[in-house]
C-alpha cells in the first residue's frame, strides 16, 4: 500500500545513513520527497538516482545546517523546488535527521566542540521546525532523530548525548503546543547503527562484535530498521501517538 500518497516530505541529511533511508521509504510509500544535504552533492544523487531509479518522486535541496540564516536558506530552496514541481509549497511530513557528532570526555570538551553540535543537533531542528511551521498543513507529522545516548549514561560522547537530550525535550513541548492542530511530534532514538557516524567505533572485529553484542538481537542496526519506524509515524496509522521517545536500539543494554 502507497500510505503517503499526495504527502510532501523534508528529510534533513538525507545523502546517506538513516536520512538516505528514510527518504527512499517515504518515497516507496508515495511521498514526494525533499533530499536535504549540507555538502555532499554526490552521495545525496545517489539518494535521489536510487529513488527515481525505484519509481519514487523527489528532489535536492541544498543548506549547510548550523551556520548562519540555515532555516531560511533551506526553506527558501524548499519553495523554489516545490514551484518548480508545480506543488507545495505545503509540507506534510519533517524529519530532523541531520547530525553532527563528536566524542569527547568532560575534560576534552571544548567550547567550539560544544557550539558545533548544538548548533546542528538542537539549534537547527528548532529553528527548522519553527519556520517550517507556516508550510506544514494541519495533521502533519515532525519527525526527530534522536539517540539512545540521551537515556543512557554515555561519557565517552558528553555533548553529542546532551544535544540529543535537548532533542527530546523539545519534541515532549511541541507535541503539546501542535496538539489543536492535530500535528504529530515523535522522536526516534536509534542505538548502534551501521552508518559513516559509527565506523570509526567497528574498526576492527572486536569492537565490532561489542556493539553488536550490546542489542539483545546481537547485531547492529540497519538504517532501514529505522525508516521503516520513520515511516510509520509519518502515517495516519500513528495518528495516536504524540510526544514519545521511541526506543529504537534493538534492545540496547536491556
Amino acid at each position: 500500500m502507497r500510505l503517503l500518497t499526495g504527502k510532501t516530505a523534508l528529510v534533513t541529511g538525507a545523502s546517506r545513513g538513516i536520512g538516505r533511508a528514510v527518504a527512499q521509504q517515504l518515497a516507496h510509500h508515495g511521498a514526494l520527497v525533499a533530499i536535504h544535504y549540507g555538502r555532499n552533492e554526490t552521495a545525496a544523487g545517489e539518494t535521489l538516482t536510487q529513488i527515481t531509479r525505484a519509481g519514487g518522486r523527489a528532489f535536492l535541496v541544498r543548506a549547510e545546517l548550523g551556520t548562519p540564516d540555515d532555516a531560511k536558506t533551506l526553506f527558501t530552496h524548499l519553495e523554489d523546488a516545490l514551484a518548480r514541481h508545480r506543488t507545495g509549497p505545503e509540507l506534510d511530513i519533517l524529519v530532523n535527521n541531520a547530525g553532527a557528532s563528536g566524542s569527547a570526555r568532560i575534560h576534552d570538551v571544548t567550547p567550539e566542540l560544544f557550539d558545533r553540535l548544538f548548533a546542528v543537533n538542537a539549534k537547527a531542528p528548532l529553528f527548522l521546525i519553527q519556520r517550517g511551521l507556516k508550510y506544514l498543513r494541519d495533521g502533519g507529522r515532525i519527525i526527530n532523530i534522536s539517540s539512545a545516548a540521551a537515556t543512557t549514561a554515555y561519557p565517552e560522547s558528553l555533548i553529542y548525548s546532551m544535544t540529543k537530550g535537548a532533542l527530546n525535550t523539545l519534541t515532549r513541548a511541541l507535541a503539546k503546543e501542535l496538539a489543536p492542530r492535530g500535528i504529530t511530534v515523535n522522536a526516534v532514538s536509534p542505538g548502534y547503527i551501521e552508518t559513516d557516524m559509527n565506523a570509526a567505533k567497528r574498526t576492527t572485529p572486536h569492537t565490532a562484535a561489542a556493539l553488536a553484542g550490546a542489542s539483545a538481537f546481537n547485531r547492529l542496526g540497519h538504517p532501514t530498521d529505522i525508516a521503516d519506524i520513520v515511516t510509520f509515524l509519518a502515517t495516519d496509522h500513528s495518528r495516536w501517538i504524540t510526544g514519545q521517545i521511541l526506543d529504537a536500539s534493538g534492545g540496547t543494554r536491556l
